[in-house]
């Protein structure tokens, strides 16, 4: 172990292969060599379940856990940064990136996408989660957000878990609460969609916002 952090301090990180890398994480080199030369490659060992990974070289539970946390750490920033490059250009996108997000939930949550003047997307947020039926937003929450990141621009997102994304009148009511608070502090709100598992409702599309 001594030589790869040695190696470590001279070249960095980018310098370790993959089962240095994963040394460094189980701190046992023999081990992560073990567990690449079954599996094959980090990918691989990425897509395991964890009922599998922990009997794969005798891995364990413990040291499970810490793959798998690993590689949620990477799968978020990854998501994060792919957020943050995308820009929306019409109520498509905003189902084509959420709907993967929302669609296999069996609870209401409502999501926010803060935007900046040219709509790119400086972050995306789970605002709130209800029940089946409903969710309960506080838009005073939205708005604090938005002044926290200096958005300029607002999508509500949220899911309708019975299938059908036609808008209630709660939803009508918190788009108008929504509206009125956020052009307190000029900042728009462009939209509120609804998403189902295969549909979509868009208030701006339908003229009600």
């Amino acid at each position: 172990m001594q030589d790869i952090r040695n190696k470590l301090s001279i070249r960095g990180f980018e310098s370790l292969n993959d089962a240095e890398l994963l040394a460094l994480l189980l701190e046992d080199r023999a081990l992560a060599e073990e567990l690449i030369s079954e599996c094959g490659s980090l990918a691989n060992i990425a897509k395991m379940p964890a009922s599998r990974l922990r009997m794969v070289a005798g891995l364990g539970a413990k040291r499970t856990e810490r793959i798998q946390s690993a590689i949620e750490i990477g799968n978020r920033i990854s998501s994060a940064s792919r957020a943050v490059e995308e820009s929306i250009s019409s109520s498509e996108d905003v189902v084509r990136i959420m709907r993967p997000k929302l669609q296999d939930k069996k609870h209401e949550e409502c999501w926010a996408i803060f935007l900046t003047n040219s709509n790119r997307i400086i972050e995306s947020r789970c605002m709130s989660q209800g029940g089946v039926q409903a969710t309960v937003v506080d838009h005073r929450l939205i708005v604090k957000r938005a002044l926290e990141l200096l958005s300029t621009r607002i999508i509500i997102v949220h899911n309708h878990p019975s299938g059908s994304a036609t808008p209630s009148g709660a939803d009508f009511d918190i788009t108008k609460k929504i509206k009125e608070a956020t052009s307190l502090f000029d900042i728009q709100l462009l939209d509120h969609i609804i998403i189902s598992a295969t549909e979509s409702y868009s208030f701006k599309s339908n003229g009600r916002l």
